[in-house]
């Protein structure tokens, strides 16, 4: 009898520990959020979540919360006008990262030095805080770096004392010979398709600059017909658009290796997605998952991507933050946050897009 209680005992006392696991976070997609690229933070028993649009005006706003499902909006914590601000319009995918003591958001914009007047002059820049609401102030009055091409999407790594930075150029101006390019022309679609493509480099530890030349990571597929790859031309096969993009990357590791999250399509479309690769080093080279998409359009739910990743206040568990749209909320982009994990056999699920 005494073992039949111990074991009903033990039994309840692991239904209930899983059961407040998965309580935790109870969070309700879409949140109130009207951020596109969302990036949460996690620093001292808060979470912090940035993002591109919201309730401001060049420049970026930031929520706080400490369950991930009641958010408080802190209001506007980059102003495009501090005393070094480079950018005048087009602030995107802002990224805080804490480093000794302090807060630095590394962003995108358009730089006002545009001597060829180009529509497209994206550079990224980083601004520091001495809170994660800010304000924040751009560390130089330009951008870390210009490459020669527009760029976007700054996301970061930190390992044995280097930096790593990883970009997307843009797709402007930037036409590529690919079989899915010649299907389009020969329908008489498009006489040539754009893409963006994702790059690696490393990054000066004060972050003034980067080290060495940029590496390419990954690009859309050059041939058509592989099942396992069409998901990243639908903005072309589906006439919408004659551009393909590989962006919003973000990577992290686990056990051995990196696993870099990347969304593809129009990012204002219905099939904007999410897949992944993996490495064996940050610099690659990077191998696409067989089973991409990770997360894509399900439902009433469409136009999910730009992810970023948290974990649940015990650490346990990976959470999947992205925005999307749903069908009541029609155009407007929201933020999704839903579990994910690795797999023991090494692949990546993301467990949406739910609705709740």
């Amino acid at each position: 009898m005494k073992k039949t209680f111990s074991r009903l005992f033990f039994l309840i006392f692991l239904f209930l520990a899983v059961f407040s696991s998965k309580a935790q976070i109870s969070i309700g997609n879409p949140l109130a959020i009207p951020f596109g690229d969302p990036y949460v933070m996690h620093d001292n028993g808060k979470y912090y979540m940035y993002g591109t649009g919201g309730d401001v005006k060049n420049g970026f706003g930031a929520y706080s919360s400490s369950n991930l499902k009641d958010w408080k909006f802190e209001g506007q914590v980059y102003h495009h006008d501090n005393q070094n601000g480079w950018g005048i319009h087009s602030f995107w995918a802002p990224e805080v990262y804490k480093k000794d003591g302090k807060y630095y958001m590394f962003y995108s914009a358009q730089w006002k030095q545009n001597p060829n007047k180009e529509k497209e002059n994206f550079k990224i820049g980083v601004a520091v805080s001495d809170r994660p609401t800010g304000p924040f102030t751009d560390m130089n009055n330009s951008p870390i770096f210009d490459p020669g091409y527009p760029v976007i999407d700054a996301n970061l790594w930190f390992e044995n004392g280097k930096v790593y930075l990883y970009y997307s150029r843009c797709c402007y101006k930037h036409p590529v010979k690919s079989e899915v390019a010649q299907w389009a022309k020969k329908k008489g679609w498009y006489d040539q398709v754009e893409e963006s493509w994702v790059y690696g480099v490393e990054l000066k530890p004060d972050f003034s600059d980067i080290i060495g030349e940029p590496v390419l990571l990954l690009r859309p597929p050059v041939k058509m017909g592989n099942l396992k790859d069409e998901w990243e031309s639908r903005s072309v096969t589906s006439k919408e658009v004659n551009r393909r993009w590989t962006e919003g990357s973000f990577i992290f590791k686990k056990e051995d290796t990196y696993y870099m999250m990347y969304s593809a399509n129009n990012f204002d479309g219905q099939n904007y997605a999410v897949g992944y690769a993996i490495s064996k080093s940050p610099l690659g080279p990077f191998k696409k998952a067989d089973n991409n998409p990770v997360l894509q359009k399900k439902g009433k739910v469409s136009g999910t991507g730009h992810n970023s990743i948290t974990y649940t206040p015990d650490g346990k568990e990976m959470l999947c933050v992205y925005h999307g749209r749903t069908e009541a909320t029609g155009h407007q982009r929201l933020v999704f946050i839903d579990r994910m994990e690795v797999t023991k056999d090494g692949k990546l699920v993301v467990q949406g897009p739910t609705l709740k």
